[in-house]
Protein backbone atom coordinates (compact mmCIF):
# COMPACT_ATOMS: atom_id res chain seq x y z
CA UNK A 1 0.00 0.00 0.00
CA UNK A 2 2.93 2.58 0.69
CA UNK A 3 4.30 1.56 -3.14
CA UNK A 4 0.81 2.90 -4.14
CA UNK A 5 0.40 5.72 -2.13
CA UNK A 6 4.12 7.10 -3.11
CA UNK A 7 3.00 6.07 -6.54
CA UNK A 8 0.37 8.32 -6.47
CA UNK A 9 2.53 11.64 -5.38
CA UNK A 10 5.32 11.04 -7.85
CA UNK A 11 2.19 10.80 -10.74
CA UNK A 12 1.49 14.38 -10.10
CA UNK A 13 5.25 14.88 -9.99
CA UNK A 14 5.54 13.83 -13.39
CA UNK A 15 2.27 14.62 -15.38
CA UNK A 16 2.09 18.46 -15.03
CA UNK A 17 5.08 18.61 -17.74
CA UNK A 18 3.55 15.59 -19.26
CA UNK A 19 0.48 17.55 -19.95
CA UNK A 20 2.17 20.96 -21.00
CA UNK A 21 4.17 18.55 -23.93
CA UNK A 22 0.42 17.30 -24.59
CA UNK A 23 -1.12 20.56 -25.11
CA UNK A 24 1.53 22.85 -26.40
CA UNK A 25 3.78 20.32 -28.71
CA UNK A 26 0.89 17.46 -29.38
CA UNK A 27 -2.49 19.44 -29.14
CA UNK A 28 -3.27 16.28 -27.44
CA UNK A 29 -6.46 18.16 -25.12
CA UNK A 30 -8.37 14.96 -24.63
CA UNK A 31 -5.35 13.20 -23.03
CA UNK A 32 -4.24 16.05 -21.45
CA UNK A 33 -7.30 16.37 -19.89
CA UNK A 34 -7.81 12.62 -18.83
CA UNK A 35 -4.42 13.10 -17.48
CA UNK A 36 -5.19 16.22 -15.35
CA UNK A 37 -8.29 14.42 -14.37
CA UNK A 38 -6.49 11.10 -12.30
CA UNK A 39 -3.67 13.55 -11.42
CA UNK A 40 -6.55 15.69 -9.49
CA UNK A 41 -7.81 12.04 -7.92
CA UNK A 42 -4.70 10.52 -7.46
CA UNK A 43 -4.09 13.93 -4.95
CA UNK A 44 -7.90 13.18 -2.88
CA UNK A 45 -6.35 9.45 -2.94
CA UNK A 46 -2.72 9.22 -1.66
CA UNK A 47 -4.00 11.48 1.25
CA UNK A 48 -7.16 9.31 2.19
CA UNK A 49 -4.91 6.42 1.76
CA UNK A 50 -2.18 7.22 3.82
CA UNK A 51 -4.08 8.29 6.83
CA UNK A 52 -6.65 5.48 6.24
CA UNK A 53 -3.94 2.92 6.69
CA UNK A 54 -1.76 5.03 9.08
CA UNK A 55 0.76 5.56 6.46
CA UNK A 56 1.69 9.09 6.81
CA UNK A 57 5.50 10.23 6.52
CA UNK A 58 7.58 12.94 7.19
CA UNK A 59 8.58 12.95 3.35
CA UNK A 60 4.89 12.25 1.71
CA UNK A 61 4.39 15.75 4.09
CA UNK A 62 6.84 17.34 2.26
CA UNK A 63 6.42 15.21 -1.28
CA UNK A 64 2.37 16.08 -1.54
CA UNK A 65 2.37 19.77 -1.74
CA UNK A 66 5.60 19.94 -3.95
CA UNK A 67 3.88 17.20 -5.99
CA UNK A 68 0.33 20.09 -6.41
CA UNK A 69 2.84 22.92 -6.64
CA UNK A 70 4.47 21.44 -10.03
CA UNK A 71 1.28 19.74 -11.17
CA UNK A 72 -0.19 23.57 -10.65
CA UNK A 73 2.31 25.37 -12.18
CA UNK A 74 2.54 23.63 -15.22
CA UNK A 75 -1.03 23.83 -15.97
CA UNK A 76 -1.86 27.27 -14.77
CA UNK A 77 1.24 28.61 -17.65
CA UNK A 78 0.10 26.23 -20.15
CA UNK A 79 -3.30 27.92 -19.47
CA UNK A 80 -1.66 31.11 -19.63
CA UNK A 81 -0.36 30.61 -22.76
CA UNK A 82 -3.12 29.22 -24.61
CA UNK A 83 -5.71 31.37 -23.27
CA UNK A 84 -3.70 34.52 -24.19
CA UNK A 85 -5.32 36.60 -21.69
CA UNK A 86 -3.93 39.08 -19.98
CA UNK A 87 -5.84 39.05 -17.08
CA UNK A 88 -5.98 35.27 -16.81
CA UNK A 89 -2.09 35.00 -16.79
CA UNK A 90 -2.00 37.74 -13.98
CA UNK A 91 -4.44 35.81 -11.91
CA UNK A 92 -1.98 32.27 -12.97
CA UNK A 93 1.00 34.85 -11.93
CA UNK A 94 -0.26 35.54 -8.41
CA UNK A 95 -1.80 32.09 -7.55
CA UNK A 96 2.22 31.09 -8.59
CA UNK A 97 3.49 33.63 -6.39
CA UNK A 98 1.15 32.90 -3.67
CA UNK A 99 2.70 29.24 -3.54
CA UNK A 100 5.53 30.05 -3.33
CA UNK A 101 5.24 32.53 -0.65
CA UNK A 102 3.18 29.57 1.51
CA UNK A 103 6.35 27.42 0.94
CA UNK A 104 8.35 30.44 2.12
CA UNK A 105 6.44 30.31 5.27
CA UNK A 106 6.34 26.61 5.66
CA UNK A 107 10.25 26.63 5.68
CA UNK A 108 10.52 29.84 8.32
CA UNK A 109 7.86 27.83 10.35
CA UNK A 110 9.85 24.67 10.08
CA UNK A 111 12.76 26.29 11.26
CA UNK A 112 11.39 28.22 14.14
CA UNK A 113 9.81 25.01 15.41
CA UNK A 114 5.99 26.79 14.54
CA UNK A 115 4.86 24.46 11.72
CA UNK A 116 1.15 24.15 13.36
CA UNK A 117 1.07 27.76 11.86
CA UNK A 118 1.23 26.32 8.06
CA UNK A 119 -0.58 22.99 8.65
CA UNK A 120 -2.91 22.39 5.71
CA UNK A 121 -6.30 24.11 6.61
CA UNK A 122 -9.85 23.12 5.84
CA UNK A 123 -9.39 26.31 3.46
CA UNK A 124 -6.16 25.29 1.84
CA UNK A 125 -7.86 22.05 0.85
CA UNK A 126 -10.99 24.15 -0.63
CA UNK A 127 -8.67 26.09 -2.67
CA UNK A 128 -6.53 23.39 -3.88
CA UNK A 129 -9.96 21.74 -4.90
CA UNK A 130 -11.31 25.14 -6.82
CA UNK A 131 -8.00 25.29 -8.11
CA UNK A 132 -7.99 21.91 -10.06
CA UNK A 133 -11.78 22.99 -10.64
CA UNK A 134 -10.78 25.83 -12.57
CA UNK A 135 -8.23 23.97 -14.44
CA UNK A 136 -10.25 20.91 -15.63
CA UNK A 137 -13.36 23.31 -16.76
CA UNK A 138 -9.98 25.15 -18.79
CA UNK A 139 -8.91 21.63 -20.24
CA UNK A 140 -12.16 20.84 -21.03
CA UNK A 141 -12.97 24.58 -22.70
CA UNK A 142 -10.08 23.49 -24.87
CA UNK A 143 -10.58 20.22 -25.51
CA UNK A 144 -14.15 20.93 -27.14
CA UNK A 145 -13.26 24.74 -28.00
CA UNK A 146 -16.05 26.20 -26.22
CA UNK A 147 -15.39 29.69 -25.07
CA UNK A 148 -18.40 29.56 -22.97
CA UNK A 149 -16.94 26.99 -20.90
CA UNK A 150 -13.38 29.17 -21.15
CA UNK A 151 -15.68 31.76 -19.69
CA UNK A 152 -16.67 29.70 -16.70
CA UNK A 153 -13.20 28.95 -15.74
CA UNK A 154 -11.81 32.62 -15.77
CA UNK A 155 -14.56 32.92 -12.94
CA UNK A 156 -13.45 29.67 -11.38
CA UNK A 157 -9.92 31.09 -11.57
CA UNK A 158 -10.93 34.65 -9.86
CA UNK A 159 -13.07 32.74 -6.81
CA UNK A 160 -10.09 30.58 -6.80
CA UNK A 161 -7.47 33.23 -6.35
CA UNK A 162 -9.47 34.93 -3.66
CA UNK A 163 -9.43 31.80 -1.46
CA UNK A 164 -5.38 31.46 -2.33
CA UNK A 165 -5.19 34.77 -1.05
CA UNK A 166 -7.40 34.48 2.15
CA UNK A 167 -5.70 31.27 2.84
CA UNK A 168 -2.24 33.13 2.36
CA UNK A 169 -3.08 35.54 4.67
CA UNK A 170 -4.55 33.52 6.98
CA UNK A 171 -1.04 31.31 6.93
CA UNK A 172 1.09 34.57 7.38
CA UNK A 173 -0.68 35.64 10.39
CA UNK A 174 -0.87 32.58 12.04
CA UNK A 175 3.00 32.52 11.43
CA UNK A 176 3.77 36.13 12.38
CA UNK A 177 1.59 35.81 15.46
CA UNK A 178 3.39 33.87 18.25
Amino acid sequence: MNSLIQFLTYFRLIVGPIIFILILYLDQHGLALILFFLASISDFLDGFLARRYNLTSELGEILDPIADKVLLVFLLIIISVVTQSTLVTFMCCILIAREFWVSALRDFNSRNMNTVATKVTFLAKLKTSSQFFAIFIYLFSFYNGNELIQFIGNFVLFLSLVLSLKSAVQYSVDSFNK
